[in-house]
């Protein structure tokens, strides 16, 4: 049986494994504070359908409940342990919703998505303090699909994430700078050589830009996708990167099941 993995743009993802539809970090608006979308269309309704939705952290690109909200009632809604006491809103949301730190799992139908550190600053910024950690998560069903959500490299992440055969790795950012705890495209690029997954998608890029900046460094905006696929052919050859249009879907086979 097949994964299908569609980007749907910045850490918006739809991941469906053995029937069970997973969406990672939802963000459905043209406009959040000072970002603009300026590249790919809005996501369309069926984007909110989900059996599971996965939160990484609670900066508000992320967590965003304008767009948590289009959720069918009683969706599962899995967030970092001690998110509801620092996002209080989360509670007025008709979700059921369940808290996880590194290590714990939830079962999903026929899938089961596992916890996993990340390094990131997973306050609910700007003044928020520290009160639940950043995450990943490893779904895992025919196939075993990593979602990184925002982190940096650190010297452990192969050990926590563990074996996996597709990996959606952020590669850029939504300014012209990214500060400690991100992934650039070649963090990333070395990030897969670490982990060393059958196949990769290059996520969190080329969506969101700040208003007035547009002639601020622009290349940081576009190029991180092509530049992650240069970089992974030479730092990890043997991964097949599929760089993925807004809205694009792509199917990993049965043979991605180590």
């Amino acid at each position: 049986m097949a994964v299908e993995v569609t980007w749907w743009g910045h850490a918006t993802c739809t991941v469906e494994d053995s029937g069970v539809r997973v969406l990672t970090d939802p963000l459905f608006v043209r406009r959040l504070a000072h970002l603009r979308r300026r590249r790919g269309a809005l996501p369309p309704p069926e984007a909110a359908v989900a059996d599971a939705v996965l939160v990484s952290h609670l900066h508000s690109d992320h967590l965003h409940l304008p767009s948590l909200a289009r959720l069918a009632p009683g969706t599962r809604l899995v967030v970092p342990r001690g998110a509801p006491r620092a996002v209080p809103a989360l509670a007025r949301l008709d979700l059921r919703v369940t808290e996880v730190g590194p290590g714990d799992e939830v079962d999903i139908g026929h899938v089961s998505v596992r916890a996993v550190p990340a390094l990131h600053d997973g306050r609910r910024l700007p003044l928020g303090p520290h009160r639940a950690p950043a995450l990943g998560y490893v779904i895992n069903g025919a196939a075993r699909t990593y979602f990184a959500g925002d982190t940096g490299l650190f010297d452990t992440m192969a050990d926590e994430v563990g074996p996996v055969d597709v990996a959606l790795l952020p590669v850029g950012g939504w300014g012209p700078y990214l500060g400690h705890g991100h992934l650039d495209a070649g963090r990333a690029a070395q990030a897969l050589a670490v982990l060393a997954p059958r196949s990769a998608v290059p996520v969190h890029y080329g969506t969101y830009w700040p208003i007035g900046m547009d002639s601020v460094r622009p290349h940081e905006f576009h190029s991180p996708g092509d530049e992650f696929v240069r970089k992974a052919a030479r730092l990890a050859p043997r991964v097949a990167v599929h760089r993925l249009g807004h809205g694009e879907r792509e199917r990993f086979g049965p043979e991605a099941a180590r």
